[in-house]
């Protein structure tokens, strides 16, 4: 580089030379490839550029409360990017089915626990068409119970629930229990949704349906169904222990009674069967057929079809029984209700999924999976699983999965394929899964309670009761590490 000292005959260096350089640089990194195998790139321009364009779109993704741009947008954009330069690379050594290949898998990955969450999804959301969770939320709000009990079932719901309902769904609907009884109080709010994002995120650690990156390592076959529920004590302690605390903390008061009068809708009971059934039907083709569970989740969505088009063919006799009945009592306002009633689509349900996380888990996915066929799962698996004991290395990645997201940090894991036990699995799946508790934007139940507790649940409101959590986290590793210790001593 030229400086104040050179020749003033000659050029100077400016920032144009950069743009004029950079082909060059990109050219020459590749020119210094191995042209056999897999090609490492973690030393390259086209590296660090990579990792450059995945570090600016997540920190776009972790703005988004901020800039109000849906978090897949950004992981999109760099998945393609990052796939682009790699198909790039090895076009020109000759080895384009290498990466093709690579990529194909990567999707499949992908592809797998996007229609098992498809599925799941659809589900959730036909019970919620068929009013099942409005039902339950009703049932709480005429009970009259005071803010401490309130604290405690709304806390508690949140761990049960989690594990069949996933920690979004059940984070939510617990949220808006608690807004709309204590409205207005502020300081109750805040501490009742953070019990309740750490008890979905606790119960959802437990259980393959739980939570994504429970479902991960099930799809990836490293875990059996039946060994998540180990795990069980620890996520009970990790939701204990920050609640026992708070709870001391709220007033002895009672809320005004809300009365909501809230019916189910015809055949809500028998979708919330099917999707038990459903659910069995996974566990059954993974566990005795040793096929993937997406098998058994896709099967069920056709349980859910066949049932939302008997739903459609009987409505008019159903329809005609009930107004017969509602015109005998004189019940006026019935009849007018079902003028409004709309025939159930199962499609409906399918297109009002979150479709914004499962794009945003695409994206992710195909950005860690790309950066790991590049080399820089292989450097990070050595830094960690090498020269750390795993056991840390899996405490300190259930940190950081506060402030990334779980999901690329089990992806990266699961990619990274570590030599460890099933009780370091299991280790990592639970701080992985309850990790995500420690700060508001570490979980996606976090972030949506945010949305709809917006102005009384924050992230400096979240933040104060950090370290109480830290305690649940803490302990919940302690009671694993003890109660599972045998699962630890062999490969």
């Amino acid at each position: 580089m030229l400086t104040q000292d050179c020749d003033p005959g000659q050029p100077r260096f400016s920032r144009r030379w950069l743009f004029l350089l950079a082909p060059l640089l990109f050219f020459y990194s590749v020119s210094t490839f191995a042209v056999t195998g897999e090609i490492d790139l973690t030393t390259s321009f086209i590296g660090f550029f990579a990792v450059a364009i995945f570090v600016l779109a997540y920190a776009l993704v972790m703005a988004e409360e901020k800039i109000h741009m849906r978090k897949s947008k950004p992981v999109l954009i760099a998945a393609g990017i990052i796939w682009s330069l790699i198909g790039w690379v090895y076009v020109q050594n000759g080895m384009s089915e290498t990466s093709e290949y690579a990529f194909r898998m990567t999707l499949l990955e992908f592809t797998e626990l996007m229609l098992f969450l498809l599925v799941a999804m659809t589900y959730i959301n036909a019970m919620e068409e068929r009013r099942v969770f409005d039902a339950l939320r009703s049932w709480m709000l005429r009970k009259g119970f005071n803010y401490r009990t309130l604290f405690w079932l709304t806390g508690g719901l949140a761990f049960i629930l989690s594990p069949i309902a996933d920690n979004l769904t059940t984070a939510l609907l617990m949220c808006a229990v608690i807004t709309k009884v204590a409205e207005g109080d502020k300081r109750f709010i805040n501490l009742a949704c953070i019990n309740i994002v750490v008890a979905a995120n606790a119960g959802g650690a437990f259980s393959p349906f739980g939570d994504i990156t429970t479902l991960m390592v099930w799809q990836a076959g490293i875990l059996q169904f039946q060994e998540f529920f180990t795990l069980f004590l620890p996520s009970l302690v990790n939701f204990l222990i920050p609640a026992m605390i708070m709870s001391l903390f709220i007033k002895d008061q009672k809320p005004d009674s809300v009365y909501e009068d809230v019916q189910l809708k015809r055949g809500a009971r028998r979708i919330i069967v099917l999707f038990l059934l459903t659910i069995l039907t996974a566990v059954m083709c993974h566990t005795f057929l040793n096929l993937p569970p997406v098998l058994g989740m896709m099967t069920g969505l056709g349980y859910l079809q066949f049932f939302g088009f008997y739903l459609r063919k009987s409505l008019p006799r159903s329809l005609e029984r009930k107004r017969e009945r509602y015109s005998r009592r004189g019940d006026n306002k019935k009849l007018a209700q079902l003028g409004s009633v709309v025939p159930f689509d199962v499609f409906n349900r399918v297109a009002r999924a979150e479709w914004d996380t499962l794009l945003f888990f695409y994206g992710v996915v195909m950005c860690v999976g790309g950066l790991g066929f590049m080399g820089y799962l292989s450097l990070l698996s050595d830094a960690l699983y090498t020269n750390w004991d795993a056991t840390w290395a899996n405490i300190v990645l259930g940190v950081v999965s506060a402030v990334v997201d779980n999901i690329p940090v089990m992806f990266a894991v699961l990619t990274m394929q570590p030599e460890m036990s099933d009780g370091q699995w299991l280790l990592i799946t639970l701080t992985a899964g309850v990790g995500g508790s420690l700060l508001s934007i570490g979980s996606a139940a976090g972030v949506a309670v945010m949305g709809q507790a917006r102005g009384s649940y924050t992230f400096m409101g979240h933040l104060r009761w950090t370290p109480v959590i830290l305690l649940g986290y803490i302990a919940s590793i302690a009671v694993h590490l003890w109660l599972n210790a045998g699962s630890f001593t062999a490969f």
